[in-house]
């Protein structure tokens, strides 16, 4: 884990560059000691349905949710979250000063109960080092 979420308005399309973005966060994530980069996902969903404020203007909308395991502690989390929140503000910037734009993160930890994992891909990167 962790899984990468973005859901984005539809109207930002074109705008993003999102396989630049999950480097980015990969190389973040991969690189913080706290998250193996062979459970590291990420996604993007343009949500076609939406509104935005007043609805009267053309705003756009980004939100971001990082699912991860549980286990670490708070402060663990909180450090992790708020690199990876400057990565995401850096990587948004420019888009932001050009438009009407709300970028929105949540880190979300996941019930270690309730949730199941099978997952090859470590393995392959632990024997397949470069």
């Amino acid at each position: 884990m962790p899984h990468f979420i973005v859901e984005y308005s539809a109207n930002l399309e074109d705008d993003i560059n999102f396989n630049q973005l999950f480097e980015s966060v990969h190389e973040t994530l991969g690189k913080s000691g706290v998250f193996p980069l062979g459970g590291i996902r990420s996604r993007a969903i343009r949500m076609d349905h939406y509104r935005v404020a007043d609805g009267k203007h053309d705003y756009a909308f980004v939100h971001i949710l990082l699912k991860v395991g549980s286990g670490r502690p708070l402060d663990v989390r909180k450090a992790e979250a708020d690199k990876l929140f400057t990565v995401i503000e850096n990587f948004f910037e420019p888009l932001h000063a050009k438009r009407l734009l709300a970028i929105t993160f949540e880190m979300q930890e996941i019930d270690p109960v309730l949730t199941y994992k099978k997952n090859n891909i470590h393995a392959f990167l632990a024997q397949n080092k470069a």
